[in-house]
């Protein structure tokens, strides 16, 4: 009983209730109005005839415009008003002012650093155009002399981030979509404690829907009494808003400016396996040492800032340079993506590299749930001959999308695309290794809030070390999945058919 009662006073619970008050309040309100008053009904049928012509006319995907297109027609008035409520990216005019001058301060400080992508144009010009990309879509330049390693594990990274954050001299950043009590986050906690006792600046940030199972409400409070800096990013508050779906999906440890990570973990025990919620859990990260490390840097500082409403001198986070400085091979160029924008970084930087692959196409995702573009860009790749390669997980952390996930087998496999299940359990990795000369590890996901609804990073890397690391890795993996045959995918029942039929029309959704 009392476990009961924990379960349906915690916090998700009272927001979860709340949340579906207000949308059975709004649909009775419509259903009533529509019913007894001719001119409120007509008004609405406009106003939802007008969303309708908006959906079809905006830039959005066209396969999340047929996700909306579909409630509105089956429930008319009320599936517009819940476009209207969670269907666009809006900010207030404050608020884009406000992201406008961060943006700014934060483009001025990365540097433009022509030399770098200049020497890259001169070694290829080739991948100079997918660096150049990157550098004008997010602003974000290419770098040299950055030592890069590849983690195959999530215990691998814990210990590593554990043993430079213990190095750390003047500050720590850490920025994770969900952090949980236990052996993973307690370690990092005491470690953070005794940092800054030592002087050093410890900053926490986490987002709230991220943490809303895990941490209590105002843990944000708890960690500075602590004396560790903490902030929470959009807040969540119980009240229909399209801000609901911009998460903070990033995963972001950087050490004094000179050291950092990132990839898919967060600081919760199941990414050491140390807990088993879904069979062996499989994630992947990298590590950075050297200029790189800056754009991590200012990622966190610029969201830090935003969040808490400062403002800061990003040079004084600028490390010294180097005695001995660091020569590393290779390229390596970190990058956000954020929803705002109306640029689709991570998307595109998957798409140049499926599209200018020549051998192969290595992917790892726990969530395949691609557009058009992202289905047909594989496919072609496949068709030419390029050995295109996704694994999933064979076990799943979410039912109905792992079925939404199997529903794209069958295209992808008739073309040629071979897929592979994580036989010992689930694979959170989001990673990319092609021809043995790119590589981008980080957090982005193969699905539509990943793609064009969250804050994400990751690293896009050429020919430096952690390449061939991540390839090795995946081939070994391979010996532990399964593929998936064309035939099973021909033989489905019919009604596996049909359930998937329907997932996938509210994909871009889910």
């Amino acid at each position: 009983m009392k476990k009961f009662l924990k379960h349906i006073t915690s916090r998700c619970a009272i927001v979860a209730a709340l949340m579906i008050l207000q949308l059975l309040a709004v649909f009775v309100v419509f259903t009533v109005f529509q019913n007894e008053f001719v001119y409120f009904y007509a008004s609405f049928k406009f106003i939802s005839i007008c969303v309708i012509f908006h959906i079809i006319n905006n830039d959005s995907n066209p396969a999340y415009k047929i996700a909306w297109l579909i409630p509105i027609g089956i429930l008319s008035i009320f599936g517009s008003l819940l476009y209207l409520i969670f269907g666009k990216n809006r900010i207030s005019k404050r608020a884009q002012k406000k992201m406008r001058r961060v943006e700014s301060r934060y483009r001025m400080a990365i540097d433009s650093r022509e030399g770098d992508l200049a020497a890259l144009r001169e070694e290829n010009e080739e991948v100079a155009l997918q660096s150049s990309y990157l550098q004008r879509a997010a602003g974000v330049p290419p770098y040299r002399n950055t030592e890069t390693i590849f983690f195959g594990e999530g215990a691998d990274q814990f210990a590593a981030m554990v043993r430079e954050m213990e190095q750390a001299k003047r500050f720590i950043f850490l920025e994770f979509f969900i952090i949980e009590a236990g052996i993973v986050w307690n370690t990092i906690l005491e470690l953070l404690v005794r940092k800054v006792k030592e002087g050093v600046d410890v900053r926490v940030m986490y987002d709230d829907v991220g943490c809303l199972l895990t941490l209590p409400k105002d843990y944000d409070k708890q960690l500075e009494q602590m004396g560790i800096k903490a902030c929470v990013f959009n807040r969540f508050k119980p009240v229909l808003s399209p801000s609901f779906n911009n998460r903070d999906h990033r995963k972001i440890c950087v050490v004094d400016g000179i050291v950092g990570f990132t990839g898919g973990m967060n600081l919760a025990d199941e990414y050491i396996n140390a807990v088993d919620k879904y069979g062996h859990w499989k994630d992947c990260g990298v590590y950075l040492k050297g200029e790189a490390v800056w754009s991590f840097t200012l990622m966190f500082l610029s969201a830090w800032g935003h969040t808490r409403g400062i403002t800061e001198e990003f040079g004084r986070f600028r490390p010294a340079i180097p005695e001995h400085p660091i020569k590393a091979q290779g390229y390596v160029q970190p990058f956000t993506d954020t929803p705002l924008d109306n640029e689709a970084v991570g998307q595109t930087v998957y798409l140049n590299l499926v599209s200018r692959a020549k051998r192969y196409v290595y992917i790892s995702t726990p969530y395949l749930i691609p557009d058009n573009e992202m289905i047909t860009a594989l496919i072609t790749a496949a068709k030419c001959g390029v050995d295109v390669r996704i694994v999933t997980p064979h076990i799943p952390d979410k039912g109905f999308v792992h079925a939404l996930t199997r529903s794209y087998y069958p295209v992808l496999v008739e073309a040629g695309v071979k897929i592979y299940e994580y036989t010992p359990g689930f694979i959170h990795a989001k990673t990319f290794v092609v021809d043995d000369a790119y590589a981008v590890v980080g957090t982005i996901n193969l699905d539509y809030r990943s793609l064009y609804l969250h804050y994400e990073c990751a690293a896009w890397m050429y020919q430096s070390r952690a390449v061939l690391q991540l390839k090795t890795d995946y081939i070994t993996m391979l010996d532990v999945c399964q593929e998936v045959a064309l035939e099973s995918c021909r033989n489905r029942p019919w009604y596996t058919r049909l359930r998937h039929s329907v997932l996938r029309i509210f994909a871009p959704l889910l």
